[in-house]
């Protein structure tokens, strides 16, 4: 949801898209709802395999792994979602991806809420790994991050705004054809749609 905000707010500026499989319960939805966005934008969109991710990796977000958390979201509850150093390993891969073709600036829609529960996504992190990334290229890529300072529901305040098509986003860590509606990033989604979300859930 967040990652189709940001691309609707920058479409004017981005010249690649991004998606990364790497094993999760809910790869193919979100591509295929990437592939869409990026279709109807005219944004090239290239899809990435790490597969490496889901066969020696543990997280609970990951096929075969335990089961997904439907408590209210909250770092006690939500730490088995956790992919260890997730982003760092794609932003490593988009930083490469983006001198190979000139580019000078990689976009990642981290936010707020996200903070407590990933380490990958705190602002020390996007600082350290911008600096690692300016410091490792010829062109100086840096890593932006422009939503790391906004709450969930700001994004979607923004997103409605844009006139996102949030209905072609998705979620849930189950990974189901319909959003599971229960658990945690679901609870999540609801509150920051709350009045405006076109979900289909299951419950």
């Amino acid at each position: 949801m967040d990652s189709t905000v940001l691309l609707y707010k920058y479409r004017s500026e981005i010249a690649l898209a991004v998606t990364f499989t790497y094993g999760a319960r809910q790869d193919e939805a979100q591509t295929a709802c990437a592939e869409a966005n990026c279709r109807k934008l005219g944004i090239e969109h290239l899809i990435i395999p790490l597969e490496f991710i889901g066969q020696y990796f543990q997280s609970s977000i990951l096929k075969g792994g335990a089961d997904i958390p439907h408590e209210d979201y909250g770092e006690g509850n939500m730490k088995s979602t956790v992919v260890p150093f997730r982003n760092g390993i794609m932003l490593s891969v988009a930083v490469g991806l983006a001198e190979s073709r000139g580019l000078d600036t990689v976009l990642i829609a981290n936010h707020s809420g996200d903070h407590s529960i990933y380490p990958d996504c705190r602002p020390g992190f996007i600082k350290a790994i911008s600096k690692a990334a300016t410091e490792g290229t010829y062109e100086g890529v840096v890593v932006a991050s422009p939503f790391c300072n906004m709450t969930k529901r700001e994004i979607a305040l923004e997103g409605k705004a844009l006139g996102v098509p949030f209905e072609q986003s998705y979620s849930c860590y189950e990974g189901r054809p319909k959003h599971c509606g229960t658990c945690a990033t679901c609870r999540e989604r609801k509150e920051a749609l709350q009045g405006f979300d076109p979900t289909e859930y299951e419950e």
